[in-house]
């Protein structure tokens, strides 16, 4: 027996079949960096259409996590995918520098009473330290960059800019100082933005209360009595019984009726559809004797149940009748938003508000009873009060969802206290409102998921004034003046503040705090305040647009810096999404984006939080080191991220099992390719064989559903779309299909050079397809590709050697789907006669398919060239109707029998033919094996 190996075309790749991430990919990073692969693909992109994603900054603060990979990932993706489709992507990398959690490491590593500028530095110092640490993550992501010149909103000048966004918006006249109830942290000593609080559970003292009536006249008239026979009281509930000793009013519903209940000792005003469950709470029988509408009880004066002053009645549609309450609401204007709106709106003046409560959560010193207690060690106090004045009509701990600081997670309070707010509702030189632009601006927005779009709408509806000012040292200041005698701004603030702006982007924000006022006012200067407060941290990430889209990095359009796209987690509709609308609709009239995409959070496999305590944290740098970024870029595509993203062990090892499909697919692709030169190799589409053209024309129609996909976000349809490819049409029909034909024919023949152009012609569009995805696996495969190259896939665009079947092909799109699956059904037949051991391989049989005649019309056009396809040494065409003991299948008008082949085997091709032996020269070979041997005429191949 001869060995005919070395007249075979066998594969033959330097691409290996492990991937090895965790070792290649880091020198990959180097290279990267090494061939300055960001600034190259921003000259090759240069004076494309543009595609700017702005990269909301992550808090510089801490290791990454899963959710950072994720969202850096995200990005990545997109703005490759961009590039790819030749649009001028750059990716500007930022960070989130202020803000008190630095502060708060700071102060917690050197002390709290560092001087200020002292603590600034290290805050400072510290940001940049952190900064590097999560940049060196994100680039052995994979994420391509401008790492060398990211923005950080600690910068000098994005500091100054911050300033001039904020004059902006003071002469657009939506900037205004005022009292009024914000969130309050005694832990952070500062107001806080509604993105800083979540709410938990916490145990509350709910009670009722009653405000003895201070004019029984009016009492009586208003439930048409002449007089009151006993004494009256209003009764209140509340959960929050700090708030009684600052009690100024008292609010019931102009539409609801009151009753007046007789329990004996006293008169009780109470909701009339409340009157049965509240009696039964106090544990008292009474009998309503008259009634009112609540309009009727209008500005009719109680008192304070321990304190020597009144509560007046003010009417008010907020409060509510539900069970569990009195219909009445006791109001504290300087502890509730509704509260302080109704008291202002009654002529309350603001030197009038009672505001006992310090910002470390301390009662004043004079405060009768209580001074000097920290409001939830007084509960109990004040309920004891309460029953001692005879006010205490029930008393019950209950459990309740409440505010809490997302830092500290310890309960805040909402507390009035002088801040700076952006007005929601003060008009524009335009006329309109700051709510009215940013729900406009919200209308104009590509939402992905679409669910974003109310959810936001909501948000922006309901909100109140924003309050952009803290009382803390490491943040942007709010550079005003303001004057001693009237508290008003300095006339020339605009001016001011670009005076002041000007010397921050020179030395810093020190340059605010150690400023003496005479240097910039003058004369003037023993009139004014020096403000000290500084900006929410919501601000700072809230303006980048206004100088990184405009100035330090990338340049806006012409009608104002607006990104293409932002793209955060779902939390940020109340973060970055909503300070970044609300300050791109005050600064340029339009929100600083046009499309907002939204990502989920990551969950384990059973959808818990992630969380240390559990075990269940999956991080990144772990997967990296273990699996390799790639596997982890595949998860994050294979995951719907519009909802919450699972994540595990198992679920990584599933995706890793993913990847090894794709890859062995793309090395079967390269080691096919062995000795082709597509200059002088490859074949004319035309000219190709059927099969061959019809892959091409499957991979062209698969090309534009990727790039349908990419340019939708839709990057789960594409993973799906490449490994449906990689493991249908080609690991399951095609590739297999080729491989007698790759390996058999001769080297130079139309037969195997068709094959290989249609090689090359797929993995050169499959490199494009998978690199904003695979990045580092993609720079491999497109390496190993023969023939002239760029020096990486990540500067090319998508490939265009791709051709379609036309409409009237004999064996077009239609075709070949029949074929294929008429190739499943016989696949299935194979594989039981294998596992009954009827035969030993496919190879080994032959089969005759009973065919109805329009099968048989179109499987009669391979010809001979049918049991290639079949992957048999033979096949035979009989009408249906003679197959009554042939097995039947899945696929109306087709039955198969299989058997054994009666012939030899031939040692070259391992195909069963009939004339195998008789030739001299060659025994142990079939005719068409003889004839592609080197000195041979060679096979001809028609179709496959």
């Amino acid at each position: 027996m001869s060995d005919y190996k070395h007249t075979l075309n066998l594969p033959e790749t330097d691409f290996p079949m492990r991937g090895m991430l965790p070792k290649r990919e880091p020198g990959r990073v180097a290279q990267w960096q090494e061939m300055k692969l960001y600034q190259r693909l921003r000259e090759a992109r240069r004076g494309r259409q543009p595609f700017v994603l702005h990269d909301g900054p992550p808090y510089a603060n801490g290791s990454i996590h899963i959710g950072h990979a994720v969202n850096k990932i995200l990005k990545d993706i997109i703005v490759k995918s961009k590039n790819l489709a030749g649009f001028d992507a750059p990716y500007v990398p930022g960070w989130d520098c202020h803000g008190l959690p630095i502060e708060h490491k700071v102060e917690t590593t050197h002390g709290k009473h560092l001087p200020a500028e002292k603590a600034r530095e290290l805050c400072r110092e510290y940001a940049g330290e952190q900064i590097q640490g999560q940049l060196a993550d994100f680039v052995r992501l994979g994420v391509i960059g401008d790492w060398d010149n990211p923005y950080r909103t600690m910068d000098y000048a994005n500091e100054a800019g911050e300033i001039r966004a904020l004059a902006d918006m003071v002469e657009a006249g939506y900037v205004f100082k005022g009292l009024k109830p914000v969130n309050w942290c005694f832990d952070c000593g500062s107001a806080l933005a509604e993105a800083e609080v979540e709410y938990q559970d916490k145990k509350s003292d709910a009670i009722d209360v009653a405000f003895p009536a201070a004019d029984d006249a009016k009492l009586a008239a208003a439930f048409g009595l002449t007089e009151l026979t006993k004494p009256a009281s209003v009764v209140i509930w509340t959960t929050t019984p700090w708030t009684i000793p600052a009690n100024q009013a008292l609010n019931v519903h102009p539409e609801f009726t009151y009753a007046l209940v007789d329990t004996g000792e006293r008169l009780l005003v109470l909701a009339e559809a409340l009157v049965e469950s509240c009696l039964e709470r106090f544990g008292l029988e009474g009998e309503i004797i008259a009634t009112a509408t609540g309009e009727r009880l209008d500005l009719i004066e109680f008192r304070h149940p321990f304190y020597d002053r009144l509560s007046p009645v003010y009417l008010a549609d907020y409060v509510e009748a539900e069970v569990g309450s009195t219909g009445i609401v006791h109001s504290a204007p300087a502890y509730g938003v509704d509260d302080f709106v109704t008291c202002r709106a009654h002529g309350m003046d603001f030197s009038e508000i009672r505001s006992p409560v310090q910002g470390d959560g301390v009662y004043a010193d004079d405060l009768p009873f209580f001074g000097g207690q920290l409001i939830w060690k007084a509960n109990p106090h004040i309920v004891d009060k309460l029953r001692e004045v005879g006010a205490l009509m029930a008393h019950k701990p209950i459990t309740h969802s409440y505010m809490h600081c997302w830092r500290h997670k310890t309960p805040v309070i909402y507390r009035a206290t002088a801040q700076w707010f952006v007005g929601m509702d003060i008009p524009g030189k335009d006329g309109k409102t700051l709510r009215e632009r940013a729900l406009a601006g919200i209308e104009a927005t590509q939402f992905t998921p679409g669910w974003g779009q109310a959810r936001l709408h909501s948000m922006i509806a309901n909100r109140p004034d924003w309050c952009i000012s803290r009382q803390r040292s490491w943040g942007v200041p709010i550079p005003f003046f303001l004057h001693k005698a009237s508290g008003e701004l300095h006339p020339r603030t605009v001016e001011l503040m670009e005076a002041a702006a000007q010397r921050v982007e020179q030395e810093g924000i020190d340059a605010w705090f150690r400023l003496d006022p005479a240097e910039l006012l003058g004369d003037e200067a023993a009139d004014y305040e020096k403000v000290t407060d500084t900006l929410d941290v919501w601000f700072d990430s809230g303006t980048t647009h206004r100088h990184v889209l405009r100035g330090s990095h990338l340049h806006g359009h012409e009608s104002g810096p607006r990104a293409d796209l932002y793209l955060e987690g779902s939390d940020q509709h109340r973060g970055w999404f909503h300070s970044s609308l609300l300050t791109g609709c005050a600064i340029d009239g339009h929100p600083p984006y046009r499309g907002l995409l939204t990502h989920g959070f990551t969950v384990d496999a059973h959808g818990r939080k992630m969380s240390k305590s559990m075990g269940n944290v999956v991080a990144p740098q772990e997967v990296m080191d273990k699996l390799g970024a790639d596997i982890l870029r595949l998860w994050v595509a294979s995951t719907d991220y519009g909802g919450e993203m699972a994540v595990s062990d198992e679920i990584l090892k599933r995706t890793a099992d993913v990847y090894r499909r794709i890859r062995n697919t793309a090395r079967f692709l390269l080691a096919n390719l062995n000795g082709f030169e597509p200059e002088r190799d490859a074949v004319a589409f035309d000219d190709m064989l059927a099969l061959d053209q019809w892959v091409v024309d499957r991979a062209a129609q698969l090309q534009a559903r990727i790039q349908t996909a990419y340019e939708e976000y839709r990057f789960l349809d594409v993973y799906q779309q490449v490994h449906g490819f990689c493991a249908r049409e080609l690991g399951g029909f095609y590739l297999d299909v080729i491989k007698d034909r790759q390996y058999t024919t001769q080297t130079d023949s139309l037969a195997r050079r068709s094959a290989q152009t249609a090689l090359y012609h797929v993995v050169e569009a499959l490199a494009r397809w998978v690199a904003p995805i695979l990045s580092f696996t993609a720079e491999e495969i497109f390496e190993n590709i023969p023939g002239e190259r760029g020096d990486s896939v990540l500067l090319e665009e998508y490939y265009e050697g791709l051709a379609t079947l036309a409409e009237d092909a004999a064996m077009g799109r239609d075709f070949w789907e029949q074929v294929l699956e008429v190739k499943q059904a016989v696949n299935k037949c194979l594989e039981e006669a294998r596992n009954a051991k009827t035969i030993k391989g496919s190879l080994a049989a032959e089969v005759t398919l009973y065919v109805s005649d329009e099968l048989k019309a179109t499987l009669a056009k391979l010809g001979e060239e049918l049991r290639f396809v079949m992957l048999t040494s033979e096949v035979q065409l009989a009408p249906l109707s003679d197959g009554a003991d042939a097995e039947a299948t899945e696929l109306d008008g087709l039955k198969v029998a299989v058997a054994a082949s009666l012939h030899t085997k031939c040692e070259r091709c391992w195909h069963h033919r009939a004339d195998v032996g008789s030739h001299d020269a060659h025994p142990d070979l079939c005719g068409r094996c003889v004839s592609n041997l080197p000195e041979g005429a060679g096979e001809v191949r028609h179709y496959a």
